[in-house]
């Protein structure tokens, strides 16, 4: 472990909820180059999920809660952070939620409060968590967040959701910006769909597993070690010019016109 692309680096990783995360696969691709990580969960009803996947790495291996949506938590996780360490590497971001009764019928109803949610959960959390964590990457580093090809283009029932994934690629952008002289880099990567626990809140979502299948150029959907290795690719020092990006990791769906 102590010879991989990410030896000597530490990260920390907001997002895991299960084994079947994308959080958790960006996780494993880390650790086994050899980063050391610390994560997050979001409530009391994940810590036990976190706590076993996480103690994978060690009995030691921090978790620490916070709630993206309290600037004070995410205060407080990065001073537990910081007690363990002076300096981070490697940031993940793979936190995204609206409401369920956002994500059925037309975006139109969508209302105010689900539409603030998704935004301040969806986008304004990767600004909070990197403006706490800039204090600590004092060596530079990556940061990186997950998003979805319905930030560019509509996918029935996506709906909120893919306007607050246009959101979080602006920021991506803006973040990359400002963090650039700091040997900061900040992008996005664009999964397929994956069949994970968000995933699902998703009216249709085997729909859309079948059509990406049916119409990708590679003729199947991208699998969370892939993405995982993308994950790992971008945090190494292979990607040390790569910035303000979206990648597309979604088997060349999107580069279909139809």
């Amino acid at each position: 472990m102590s010879q991989g692309l990410l030896a000597g680096k530490v990260g920390v990783v907001f997002g895991v909820a299960n084994k079947k995360s994308i959080a958790w696969s960006i996780a494993q691709a880390w650790a086994s180059q050899g980063a050391k990580l610390m994560f997050n969960y979001q409530g009391e009803r994940l810590k036990d999920n976190v706590e076993e996947l996480a103690s994978t790495f060690g009995a030691d291996t921090l978790i620490h809660p916070c709630d993206v949506t309290s600037d004070e938590q995410i205060d407080d996780f990065f001073k537990a952070v910081s007690a363990r360490t002076d300096r981070v590497d490697l940031v993940l971001h793979s936190v995204a939620y609206a409401p369920r009764e956002a994500l059925e019928g037309k975006f139109i109803n969508t209302t105010r409060e689900a539409y603030a949610m998704a935004h301040d959960i969806s986008a304004y959390s990767l600004l909070g968590v990197s403006r706490a964590a800039v204090p600590l990457m004092t060596q530079g580093g990556s940061v990186i967040a997950m998003s979805y090809y319905g930030a560019e283009k509509v996918v029935p029932h996506y709906n909120v959701m893919g306007v607050a994934k246009a959101s979080l690629e602006a920021t991506v952008r803006y973040l990359a910006y400002d963090l650039g002289e700091r040997k900061i880099r900040v992008n996005a990567i664009s999964a397929g769909p994956v069949n994970t626990l968000a995933a699902r809140g998703i009216a249709g979502f085997g729909i859309i597993l079948k059509h990406y299948e049916e119409h990708a150029p590679l003729k199947r959907n991208v699998t969370t070690d892939e993405i995982g290795a993308t994950g790992a690719f971008l945090a190494s020092d292979g990607a040390a010019s790569i910035t303000g990006q979206t990648i597309y990791v979604d088997s060349g769906y999107s580069i279909m016109g139809m």
